[in-house]
Order: C-alpha cells, then structure tokens, then sequence
C-alpha cells in the first residue's frame, strides 16, 4: 500500500484520509488538506485504494476497498502508537471508511470525518447509501457544502437526526462537493479550506483526549 505521512513533532490525534472516486492520494486538495491539519496539531496519513494504484478508474468493490482503509488504520497506529486516531476521507473514501466501521469497529479509531459524504448520485437525490450510519457507534463528523450535488442538505439532516449526539454536521456555505466557491459568492476557495481545516481540528482535539 502507498502512503504519504504528514506527521508534525507535537501532533494531538492521527487522521487516515481516504480519497475519493476520480483522484488519488496525491491530489492537491489532499495534499492542502494533510498540510493544514499537520499545522493545526494533526498528523495525517493518506493512501491509495488498490484500483488507484492500478490505474483503474473504476473504484474498488466495498469489501476491496473497505479491507484498504483497515490497513491504512493499521499502517497509521503502528506509525503513530498511542496517538488518538480518527478516519474518513474524501467523497467515496469517507462513505468506504463508514462502512468499514459500520461492518466492524475499526482498531482504536475514536471518530469519523467525512469531507464532503456522497450521500446519493447528483441529480438522483435518496438516502440508501447513508443506512449503515446508524450501526457507526463512534461520533461522526459530516463537512458539507451548501452547493453538493451529492448531498441534499435537507435529505442530510433527515439522515443525521436519528443518530442524535453521534453525529455533527458542519454547512460550508457556498461550497460545492469539491468545497469551490463561486466568485459571486464574496468566498474565496482558500477561505473555505481553512474553514474546513479550522472545523476539523476544533472537532477531533476534544475527542483525542478522552479515554
């Protein structure tokens, strides 16, 4: 498995980010994201589902890519041993990382954050691929953008209702499913990715440091 570590000297927690669909580990949104955690006390290890290793653009099958996260949590504790470690990803990575959880805890993994959770295909809105959220018994952590054509935020809140305290839903305003901005929004693309950034390590220092 390829990984890439950005691991500051002070880090707090341990997050393993999983990609999405249509670009790896190495993509500059990524790579944005690692480096800002790792400034905010956070250390972060990506990696590649298998299909992306194999130049495929076709995604991994669940169970494929479900077994890549655990490793990737596995690769993270033995690096990071003792450190508080929190999972999830990008898109499709996050929603693999959910189930993987949802199917069987993953070791030492204290928390989800999902950036950007592809709660259903753009233009066909729905909830199925949310129903395994409510065997996830770790707090989540969902970022979504009010312009996500992947995820209705009324259908959202409908789906993080039920799962009460577990779950926290924090709404990028004017941000798309890749978190862009619109210049008519008075937003800028940086602005949002330090909001981003800001909301994650707010969310997961707390949760590190509970036993």
């Amino acid at each position: 498995m390829q990984t890439l570590v950005n691991a500051p000297a002070d880090a707090q927690a341990g997050y393993v980010f999983a990609h999405g669909a249509g670009a790896g580990m190495e993509h500059a949104f990524m790579e944005a994201v690692a480096a800002g955690l790792a400034e905010r006390g956070i250390a972060c290890l990506r990696f590649n589902f298998p299909y992306m290793e194999q130049g495929s653009k076709r995604p991994d099958t669940p169970a494929v890519a479900q077994a890549a996260v655990r490793a990737a949590v596995e690769e993270a504790a033995r690096l990071w041993p003792g450190l508080p470690l929190f999972a999830g990803g990008k898109s499709f990575g996050g929603r693999m990382t959910s189930q993987a959880q949802a199917a069987q805890p993953l070791n030492g993994v204290k928390g989800l954050v999902f950036v950007g959770f592809p709660l259903h295909p753009a233009g066909k809105p729905g909830t199925e691929r949310a129903k395994h959220l409510d065997k996830v018994q770790v707090p989540m952590l969902f970022l979504q953008g009010t312009r996500d054509e992947l995820a209705d935020l009324e259908l959202l809140r409908e789906v993080i209702e039920p799962l009460g305290k577990r779950a926290t839903l924090h709404v990028v305003e004017h941000a798309d499913h890749a978190f862009h901005v619109l210049v008519r929004s008075g937003r800028k693309n940086a602005e949002v990715l330090e909001e981003i950034l800001d909301a994650m390590a707010a969310w997961m220092k707390p949760l590190s440091l509970r036993a």
